[in-house]
């Protein structure tokens, strides 16, 4: 069993409007961009939101699609009841997030970006810091890059931020229930990613 989290997960943050009937293009935070039409558990909260999804405005997706070029790695979402720019525009700036419950089940030696924020982060035995985020590379025109590896944002004991790669080859343990990720790290990365 997974420690409970304090705030829902999400999938996609609303970027602009996308079209002229409503569509809004998003920054795409899931693996599953095919299962956006198909939830009815679908919710629109601002950055950060920590409070009962009961009390937040409660959406559906009637069409999704993956842009190309400039846009690729991204997703364009048209909502039910969004019909212009306008509507669309009211929207930028927001997260589209699920119940912690209704989570996609991961294989084996996967983890979402919310069950590691928080967890220890050790190099061999000694620690680093605690997991603030996950950096996803992108382009400089915002599309992420699928062949470079993330970086885990460690947040060290002093207050300074620690890139550490998220890479098989460097990663011994992740121990979810314990909070603990345990990597056997190259002699001086650490300091050099300080």
């Amino acid at each position: 069993m997974l420690p409970a989290a304090s705030s829902p997960t999400v999938l996609a943050h609303l970027l602009r409007p996308q079209g002229r009937k409503g569509e809004l293009l998003a920054e795409l935070l899931t693996d599953f961009p095919d299962r956006f039409t198909t939830r009815a558990d679908l919710h629109l909260v601002p950055p950060g939101f920590e409070g009962e999804l009961s009390t937040a405005r409660k959406i559906r997706v009637a069409s999704s699609w993956l842009p190309v070029g400039k846009n690729k790695g991204r997703i364009v979402l048209k909502f039910e009841g969004v019909e212009s720019i306008s509507d669309a525009e009211s929207l930028a700036g927001l997260d589209v997030v699920i119940p912690e419950e209704e989570r996609v089940a991961l294989p084996e030696g996967s983890a979402y970006v919310s069950d590691l924020v928080g967890c220890m982060v050790f190099n061999r035995e000694t620690p680093i810091g605690e997991v603030a985020g996950v950096d996803f590379p992108t382009s400089s025109d915002g599309v992420r890059l699928d062949d470079v590896p993330s970086l885990i944002e460690v947040r060290s004991p002093e207050g300074t931020e620690i890139l550490v790669p998220f890479v098989k080859a460097f990663l011994e343990s992740i121990d979810l229930h314990e909070r603990r990720i345990v990597f056997n790290l190259p002699e001086g990365l650490v300091d050099v990613n300080r």
